[in-house]
């Protein structure tokens, strides 16, 4: 009798400490998402930061001098007047990159704040994240009339589509994982390979501008 209650004893507390651990790994789980969101909130947010403000100040000089040749001209492909020029570039009634430094400059904020220890509300979590679902969805709307509409390029506005799409993907992914009990096989798969989901989405990307303007790129070679 006294080695059955000790057998009983014991199973209970093993079940006691997979259960406690499965409680431990949840807060881990989002713990080191929230982290590695916040990074690259960080570095991305800076890179677009930037970005942005160079927009800015070229749009002005632009339209100081109308002659005026921007720096991220460097072809008849990568040619920044048209894009600066065009009615896409000023949405809103005044120049999209302003969007951009504001948007970022919250972004960089945030993880900031994160990265030094202090917890976002759940509700910051959730504005963030539908902010930067509208990132995308401007981004990728600037994108297709750079394309197709406009037909040129402008490099600083591609790096903000880069880290745009980033930061969405982390983000995503942070939010799901570290609100979600169980994550499932395609949420998990999702974070463990979101470096390859980015990587293919800028193959995509570059797999479209390759194809619309192959008649110069053919020329290169």
């Amino acid at each position: 009798m006294s080695g059955t209650l000790v057998n009983v004893t014991e199973t209970v507390s093993e079940s006691a400490d997979e259960v406690g651990g499965d409680i431990v790994t949840q807060p881990d789980r989002g713990e080191f998402w929230t982290r590695a969101a916040a990074w690259l909130m960080v570095i991305g947010g800076a890179i677009g930061l930037g970005s942005s403000a160079w927009l800015t100040i070229e749009k002005l000089r632009l339209a100081e001098n109308p002659t005026y040749v921007p720096s991220c001209s460097l072809n008849p492909v990568m040619a920044c007047s048209p894009v600066m020029k065009s009615w896409q570039a000023s949405l809103f009634g005044f120049p999209n990159p302003l969007i951009g430094i504001a948007a970022f400059a919250v972004v960089v904020t945030l993880g900031v704040v994160v990265l030094s220890g202090s917890n976002l509300a759940r509700w910051v979590w959730g504005g963030l994240q539908i902010g930067i679902l509208l990132g995308l969805i401007f981004v990728l709307w600037l994108m297709y009339s750079s394309l197709y509409d406009i037909g040129k390029l402008c490099i600083y506005c591609m790096v903000v589509w880069a880290v745009t799409i980033a930061m969405f993907g982390a983000i995503t992914v942070r939010n799901l994982m570290a609100t979600t009990s169980s994550p499932g096989r395609i949420l998990s798969a999702a974070a463990t390979y979101l470096p390859l989901v980015v990587f293919v989405a800028y193959m995509l990307v570059a797999g479209a501008i390759l194809d619309r303007f192959w008649d110069y790129w053919s020329t290169l070679f």
